[in-house]
């Protein structure tokens, strides 16, 4: 396979898919699985990632942010639904129609926008309804806001299939949250119950997120949008999970070069860290620029040969140094694991999170487009990719 074996991500389809049928072997028989896969799948790689849920393994829903997320997965083939999940601006909506694409309608104004620039074409949307997110949505009473849906519902060139909503705080057991979380999906059904009292009837109500489906199973939900689980992922560390997951991606890097100093040598910029005893640095080729975090600089490690070593110094753009004065035999050309495991040590993006205190979704969509991501197959390599 051929890639700059400088830093690169390894892409595990093998594990996706473990993940994907442990979540949906706890979901009700009435939830239908609905992909997310925004951000080329949370940095995965959407082009080997999509193709692979629709063809391998029968998803017929898709999630993404926006239009240009879309068409990408039209232009690699998906043929099943795809719901944008965020803002298309209404002068875009010839490509909705003609793609064949669902989107997301936060309020009426947007809606009648949309409606304006339909030129003839029938748009496919499912209204954001907000219990509680404040991000997007319908806000108010049922009342008020079924008489909102109404509207957009009347609008034309406007085909209002679904509704849905987001959860706050569902990852959480605390017992201030899972009221929250239960009144939200109260609050969610008593919209869809009203709307269907008026005679609006949706083939598609959705709230279920990747941590409702396990913490909050609720069969009324017609699709589960099944995010950070998918990739291996936990949705709130806090938050133990029925089942073990498997971490789609890991992320490697070379060592440039091996050498040895002496006690109260500075390493790298600003003078952060000083040798106490003769010391061997290893230079590895990864820096910020490729999406590894600066703030691990002094406090993160990597795996090298079955061990840590801990990240000695600020990390730079393209590099960082790390100790290897305890793994013997380190060489240039050797291989350091950042995101992985080896022997018994490994070192999660969930892990690295709470290292610099931020959560694991940051970390892996942060891996950035000059990574090449390495797919494999049952330990195979099938396919290189860039975002």
């Amino acid at each position: 396979m051929n890639y700059l074996k400088r830093a690169w991500a390894e892409i595990h389809l093998d594990r996706l898919e473990k993940n994907l049928i442990s979540y949906k072997s706890r979901l009700c028989p009435e939830n239908e699985l609905m992909c997310v896969v925004k951000a080329f799948c949370y940095g995965h790689s959407d082009e080997a990632i999509c193709p692979y849920l629709e063809n391998r393994l029968g998803v017929r829903w898709f999630a993404v942010s926006n239009e240009i997320e879309a068409l990408r997965l039209r232009k690699m083939g998906i043929k099943g639904e795809i719901l944008i999940l965020g803002y298309t601006p209404p002068e875009a909506a010839d490509i909705l129609y003609e793609n064949n694409i669902i989107q997301a309608v936060t309020e009426y104004s947007y809606a009648r926008l949309l409606s304006q620039h339909s030129n003839g074409g029938v748009i496919r949307c499912h209204a954001a309804v907000d219990t509680g997110m404040t991000r997007i949505g319908v806000r108010g009473t049922t009342e008020e806001i079924c008489t909102e849906l109404e509207k957009i519902s009347a609008l034309p060139g406007i085909s209002l299939e679904g509704i849905f909503t987001h959860y706050a705080a569902a990852d959480s057991m605390e017992p201030d949250d899972l009221t929250y979380t239960q009144a939200q999906t109260d609050s969610f059904f008593k919209v869809y119950d009203e709307l269907c009292s008026r005679g609006i009837k949706l083939e598609q109500a959705h709230c279920l997120n990747s941590a409702g489906g396990i913490y909050h199973k609720n069969h009324r939900s017609t699709l589960a949008r099944l995010g950070i689980i998918l990739y291996g992922l936990m949705p709130s560390t806090s938050s133990p999970l029925p089942f073990e997951l498997s971490p789609v991606m890991e992320l490697k890097a070379a060592v440039s070069q091996v050498k040895t100093v002496e006690p109260g040598v500075c390493v790298s910029y600003g003078r952060t860290y000083r040798t106490d005893k003769p010391t061997v640095l290893a230079t590895i080729t990864c820096g910020y620029a490729d999406g590894y975090p600066r703030a691990l600089s002094n406090k993160g490690y990597v795996i090298i040969h079955g061990k840590r070593a801990p990240i000695a110094g600020r990390i730079c753009m393209d590099q960082f140094m790390c100790d290897v004065t305890d793994i013997e035999n380190v060489r240039p050309g050797d291989t350091a694991i950042l995101i992985g495991s080896e022997g018994e040590e490994s070192c999660t993006a969930d892990d690295i999170a709470d290292l610099i205190g931020t959560i694991g979704y940051e970390i892996v969509c942060q891996v950035s487009a000059r990574v090449p991501r390495v797919i494999y197959e049952n330990s195979d390599p099938v396919g290189v990719y860039y975002p």
